[in-house]
């Protein structure tokens, strides 16, 4: 499959389409949470790692919130809105320096769990356009 990371302008913010429901079907909430924790752990030894938590216990948490997001935004049981309250993901990210540099290390760290999983094309494709999209959400601090 060819993962492209879109170009990103500060500031955009374009409509973003839910992952098919087929993603969390197939790979179930286990395999959503192993990718989740093996991107994190990819991100905790990127050139952004200074971003996430340092501490295991911290991370973790981490992965269980974002694994708990995706499962409930590919259709599955409402852990996050249970647990955290209405996602708002763009306001829980202003305290960290987000900029498009480290928006493409995140896509890149995606795209390297993503590689590996064995499903159909156009379900993984589904999951990595709502990523792609998803991420430009993200970013609040621009290039120097």
């Amino acid at each position: 499959m060819n993962f492209t990371i879109s170009q990103y302008e500060f500031g955009q913010r374009p409509s973003v389409t839910i992952p098919t429901p087929e993603f969390l079907k197939l790979l179930t909430e286990e395999g959503i949470r192993k990718l989740v924790s093996d991107h994190y752990d990819l991100l905790a030894r990127s050139e952004v790692k200074h971003l996430f938590p340092r501490i295991e216990e911290a991370l973790d948490k981490a992965k269980q919130r974002s694994s708990d997001f995706f499962i409930q935004i590919c259709g599955g049981h409402p852990y996050y809105n249970k647990s955290r309250g209405k996602p708002m993901l763009a306001a829980r990210h202003t305290p960290f320096a987000i900029n498009q540099h480290a928006r493409v290390v995140w896509l890149q760290c995606y795209i390297e769990v993503l590689s590996k999983l064995e499903l159909p094309e156009q379900v993984i494709e589904s999951f990595w356009n709502y990523l792609n999209t998803f991420s430009f959400w993200m970013v609040n601090t621009k290039e120097e």
